[in-house]
């Protein structure tokens, strides 16, 4: 329940902690799932090997190739120490190096049964690594799918140990950016990244090892370039981390504008501040499209940049692979093996650079969501809890303090007590504290000093799912959710608890609700939607009462319920409200004076301070605070008449 008069801010608090320990934090979400982790390295580990022997392999079919077509160029019936002292006698020296090292057999021309079979041997190997990737994408995906998960089920709980306090400072718009944009980019981000990373890495170690089999020295050229191009992903990743912290700052602070547009739209309307809120929505959204576009630019020159240093590699590789074919000290297969595991080689780099700059988007999410997660919560429960049931609605305010602020004290001194089945008229006027006082009953914040007591136990004794299970409420602002009126009418049961179809009709008559929803084309089934366009306010408020009042509970609160009604029904409600409020302590915060004439005992609240207590009659005797209200209203031109 909000705390009426509190003021919003726009933005919530934010923590800077090291980016590292934001990844730290974010990988042991995916490390509880050791198995499937384990799944995943294993298949990227074994698809990794097969991928890399594909090329050596095809190396040896190009071998056969080659090697069948010099054959076929060399004469019939000679052998090969014929054939290449032949070619020294005509001077062919670098001819004769490049036979030396070659498998030939003049005049033979190619096997293309050996070549077939190493073909079919490749083919395997590549089936393979298809499998093998696919058991990896597989595994992955339920792997973030759990992680991502877990993290929407620590969010869940972390709303429900959250302070009033935080929902009064931090607009619903940012929170919900949070929770649902915010998650989305980490299990879309981790998708993309954790998969291909670890593919990259596996990759990079095994065509290493491969290049090293074929030419140390190829090897030492082709690592050459690979400084140049961390440094150019290490330049690309400061550039484009700004922007992407700003890019998600920039979306909570839309979805939050959003928001307020949406629920206020009326209010704008009818202020005509159309202009002046759509000059506001395009200076956040212009800021949102700076820093996305930014950021993508940044990110976008990534891959040239890899591209070119991967094509500049793979051009001194052959210039220099192909000067040791014509030497014979390296097989056409082996420089072609070569050429293909250098492209290889930077590919993944390449892909570590691209998803460096894909992980700060990440980072950037996951950066917001912790500062959720740490958010204070509320005051832990006690030890030792008791359990009240049979509760008689002894309430009691023993010199209670609190402030919201520390440097502006609110309530310094309240005592109050509500006898079991009175009801309590709080009034006063804007900001004086009325519904602060409910707050506190209901443990939404925590007493300073003092004791609130039911039926003599202290309520910080009691757990608030307790404490709350024995209150039901009905406030100036109708929440009705999507769903069917029957729907509706239940949700303030307790869990497991089921009542009659009888019930909750008879119940719905005294609350006045049965005569309109029998109106209604399915009835109790009428499915309400789009903000329940289907009933008046006055209908939404009587729904709500009648919701309390099925619920039963054992004391009643009423915060402004009739305030925005007209006066017709106000008296319906006002009807509904007494047949609620029959034999439990009830709490009734109201602004009309009007309603609360009959009540038990009527609080006057000024500046968290009760000024003045009694029965209408009596205080109104008085001349005091009381009667200035209620001759203020009286004078205002509302329906009042004095007894």
């Amino acid at each position: 329940m909000p705390g009426h008069g509190r003021g919003n801010a726009t933005t919530a608090p934010t923590t800077t902690k090291p980016r590292s320990h934001t990844l730290k934090r974010l990988v042991k979400y995916i490390l509880a799932d050791k198995l499937r982790v384990a799944i995943v390295i294993i298949a990227c580990g074994l698809a990794t090997t097969t991928m890399v022997l594909g090329p050596k392999i095809m190396g040896q079919a190009t071998n056969v190739l080659f090697e069948g077509v010099i054959s076929k160029m060399l004469p019939a019936g000679t052998t090969k120490e014929q054939a290449i002292a032949a070619l020294e006698a005509n001077g062919q020296g670098s001819m004769v190096d490049m036979v030396s090292s070659m498998d030939i057999h003049p005049g033979q021309g190619v096997d293309f049964g050996k070549v077939a079979m190493i073909l079919g041997v490749t083919a395997g190997v590549f089936l393979c690594t298809v499998t093998l990737r696919w058991i990896q994408g597989w595994t992955l995906t339920r792997l973030v799918s759990n992680a991502v998960y877990r993290m929407r089920q620590q969010i869940e709980a972390k709303l429900d140990h959250l302070p009033l306090s935080y929902f009064d400072r931090v607009p619903r718009g940012e929170v919900m950016s949070r929770t649902t944009n915010d998650i989305d980019n980490i299990g879309q981000s981790l998708q993309q990244v954790l998969g291909e990373f670890i593919f990259a890495l596996f990759s990079i170690i095994g065509t290493v090892i491969m290049m090293i089999t074929i030419s140390p020295l190829l090897l030492l050229i082709s690592l050459i370039v690979i400084p140049f191009l961390l440094a150019a992903a290490y330049f690309i990743i400061r550039k484009s981390q700004p922007y992407y912290i700003r890019q998600w700052d920039a979306t909570g602070k839309v979805n939050s504008q959003v928001e307020e547009m949406f629920s206020g739209h009326m209010v704008i309307r009818a202020y005509g501040q159309e202009d002046e809120t759509i000059d506001e929505f395009d200076r956040r959204n212009r800021e949102l499209y700076d820093s996305s576009f930014m950021a993508t630019l940044i990110a976008g020159i990534n891959m040239p940049v890899t591209q070119f240093f991967g094509n500049l590699n793979f051009v001194i590789v052959v210039v220099v692979g192909g000067l040791k074919v014509l030497s014979g000290t390296m097989t056409l297969g082996d420089l072609q093996a070569f050429s293909q595991y250098s492209r290889q080689l930077s590919q993944p780099l390449g892909q570590l650079s691209s998803m460096a700059t894909i992980l700060q988007s990440s980072l950037a999410s996951a950066e917001r969501i912790f500062e959720f997660l740490d958010e204070p919560e509320e005051v832990a429960e006690r030890e030792h809890t008791q359990d009240i049931k049979d509760v008689k609605g002894l309430v009691r305010f023993d010199h209670v303090k609190f402030s919201y602020d520390p440097a502006e004290p609110l309530i310094e001194d309240l005592s109050l007590e509500a006898k079991p089945g009175q009801t309590i008229a709080i009034v006063g006027p804007t900001g004086a504290g009325k519904t602060t006082l409910v707050n506190l009953l209901m443990r939404f914040y925590e007493i300073q000093g003092g004791s609130i007591t039911i039926d003599g136990v202290d309520t910080r004794d009691i757990t608030r799912h307790d404490l709350r299970q024995h209150f039901g409420m009905v406030l100036q602002d109708t929440w009705l959710f999507d769903g069917t009126i029957r729907e509706n009418l239940l949700y303030g049961l307790h869990e497991g608890e089921t009542i009659s179809e009888e019930r909750m009709i008879e119940g719905a008559k005294a609350c006045h609700v049965d005569e309109f929803v029998r109106r209604l084309p399915d009835g109790y089934d009428t499915e309400l939607k789009d903000e329940t366009a289907e009933l008046s306010q006055g209908e939404r408020q009587l729904m709500t009462i009648c919701r309390a009042f099925l619920s039963d509970p054992d004391i009643l609160i009423l915060d402004e319920a009739t305030s925005s009604v007209d006066t017709r029904t106000e008296v319906l409600v006002q009807q509904a409200m007494n047949h609620l409020r029959e034999g439990r302590t009830s709490f009734v915060i109201a602004h009309r004076l009007s309603t609360i004439r009959d009540a038990d005992l009527i609080l006057v609240v000024n500046h968290g301070s009760i000024v003045e207590q009694g029965r209408h009659e009596e205080l109104l005797a008085k001349g005091g605070a009381y009667a200035n209200l209620y001759q203020a209203q009286f004078a205002n031109g509302d329906n009042i008449e004095d007894d």
